[in-house]
């Protein structure tokens, strides 16, 4: 890949018009090179207006898709990914609205994509040496126990399925994996991760240096707990995919 191709980073948005970073999505797309693709997933508060608002002052660097009813975060993503496809990005991608991810972790996940012959690099919450990670210790160990449960479905060994980064590189191998809905709102990293390596895909895990558990999270701790049935779905869906 050239480093002029385009990049289309998909934001899902749900009631988001009092905590978007405006600044930061328009200073990524002048100093970064990042467009974006932000999802209106059926906010009912001004998040349509605002995205609009933000879009235009974006001008070529951002578009908004508008879902006119709620279909999870798992939707919007979906369709959002689909769009940025249709659109010729070489580059796609998705990140949180809050910006608990910098976005120049993101160009950094885009760097290591285009150098490598990997099909998807995805962000890592790994607290080491040198890191800057916050996050509730409560979510940390129900994570623990997830990722543990999520590298048992897909058979293999990764850290953190569910941090809200991810880019991977436009392909047909792709798009057949956004295919179909999938079968869970919050747990579908697992599911997309598990149709991409069961295609042959390359996915690589990145550490993040930084990630900040920003308040005002739409998962609560009891839809947390509530993902174990998900995987079980995911599961049974990824058997039927990989036969």
């Amino acid at each position: 890949m050239s480093t002029s191709e385009s990049i289309t980073i998909v934001v899902p948005c749900y009631n988001e018009a009092g905590r978007l970073r405006m600044q930061a999505f328009e200073r990524a797309a002048q100093e970064l090179g990042l467009g974006f693709l932000f999802v209106d997933d059926g906010s009912k508060d001004r998040t349509r207006s605002v995205l609009e608002d933000l879009a235009a002052r974006m001008g070529d660097a951002a578009s908004v898709l508008v879902l006119e009813q709620n279909a999870g975060k798992a939707e919007a993503v979906r369709r959002g990914l689909l769009q940025a496809l249709d659109g010729g990005a070489a580059v796609v991608g998705y990140v949180d609205a809050d910006l608990a991810t910098p976005l120049e972790a993101v160009v950094e996940m885009v760097a290591l994509l285009r150098e490598g012959s990997h099909d998807a690099v995805i962000g890592s919450r790994i607290a080491y040496l040198g890191a800057n990670i916050e996050r509730r210790a409560a979510r940390h160990y129900l994570g623990r126990v997830f990722a543990t449960a999520a590298s048992l479905i897909l058979d293999e060994v990764i850290y953190d399925t569910q941090c809200g980064a991810k880019v991977f590189r436009a392909s047909a191998l792709l798009r057949r994996a956004l295919s179909e809905p999938f079968h869970s709102r919050w747990a579908f990293d697992v599911e997309l991760l598990g149709r991409l390596l069961a295609a042959g895909a390359s996915v690589r895990e990145m550490p993040l240096r930084q990630w900040v558990d920003v308040a005002g999270s739409k998962l609560s701790l009891r839809e947390m707990l509530g993902t174990g049935w998900d995987l079980l779905k995911i599961a049974h869906a990824l058997r039927r995919y990989r036969g």
